[in-house]
């Protein structure tokens, strides 16, 4: 095994302090990636990576990671990354899988999470400024289609999420989970103002492209070939607000075989970033 940059710490405790930023990852009140507790008291709000793979893309992104808990061999699997500057005493600590599991309230397949602060939010304008094509999301509030759209939006060329109102966090450790990592790398921003920041996307010259089962809309095929282009989707089931719609400059769909009307969302924003792409 190289020469690691991390400290390594052997816990034995699963009530050990030191592995607090880890605890009760399951628990509806105490979780540590929520920024906001049941009742208004405020949370530690950390951002958590589950996996190998998904601790990688955190140690290469924006986000700071402050600490490690893992077994023996996911330690050893993580070696090389370990060695960068960026983690440099940054402690790992490893424990058994049993021990893992009474800290985090469950045994994890993973074997690994890596633990990070949320920095600074960046802003609309910051994370457009040098985009050719985006994602802008209205009322998506499912954690999942949230993580496969970033997974989607990475995969496929998409340059920068933009969340509006009543969506879900992008940050929950199951939408960073799904996105494979994505969620950390792929910049995002959140309107401070719905829908009248999507301004900031038209003076930027983007083409807002509101997408709607209508069958009155043109095909997305026909509405994709502008220089800049924001994608907008709206929530699973009833879609983009008549506001947010109205808000766009194109309302443009995907054709539909007889019988079906509608996509799921995170589908439905893949074949619009490969449309692109094509």
């Amino acid at each position: 095994m190289p020469d690691l940059a991390v400290t390594v710490v052997d816990i034995d405790d699963p009530g050990d302090p030191r592995v607090d930023d880890f605890r009760d990852l399951n628990s509806v009140d105490r979780r540590p990636d929520l920024p906001i507790l049941p009742g208004g008291s405020p949370g530690k709000g950390l951002v958590i990576a589950e996996g190998v793979l998904v601790a990688e893309r955190m140690v290469a992104s924006r986000f700071t990671t402050h600490a490690f808990l893992g077994v023996d061999k996911r330690l050893r699997e993580l070696a090389p990354t370990l060695t960068d500057a960026s983690v440099s005493g940054v402690p790992f600590y490893r424990a058994s899988a049993a021990v893992m599991a009474e800290i985090v309230g469950f045994h994890l397949n993973r074997g690994v999470l890596a633990v990070a602060r949320r920095p600074v939010p960046l802003g609309v304008a910051e994370v457009i400024e040098t985009a050719r094509t985006v994602a802008v999301l209205e009322g998506v509030n499912d954690h999942e289609n949230i993580g496969s759209i970033f997974r989607n939006a990475a995969g496929l060329g998409v340059d920068a999420v933009i969340f509006g109102g009543a969506c879900a966090d992008p940050l929950y450790r199951r939408s960073v989970r799904v996105s494979m990592g994505h969620a950390l790398l792929v910049p995002f921003a959140h309107a401070a103002n719905w829908p009248s920041d999507l301004d900031i996307l038209r003076e930027k010259d983007f083409r807002i492209i509101s997408m709607t089962p209508d069958a009155a809309a043109i095909p997305l095929s026909e509405a994709v070939d502008a220089e800049r282009v924001a994608f907008m989707v709206g929530a699973e089931g009833p879609g983009l607000s008549e506001t947010a719609m109205r808000a766009g400059d194109v309302r443009a769909r995907i054709p539909m075989a007889r019988g079906t009307d509608s996509l799921n969302v995170a589908t439905a924003a893949a074949l619009a970033f490969y449309e692109r792409a094509r």
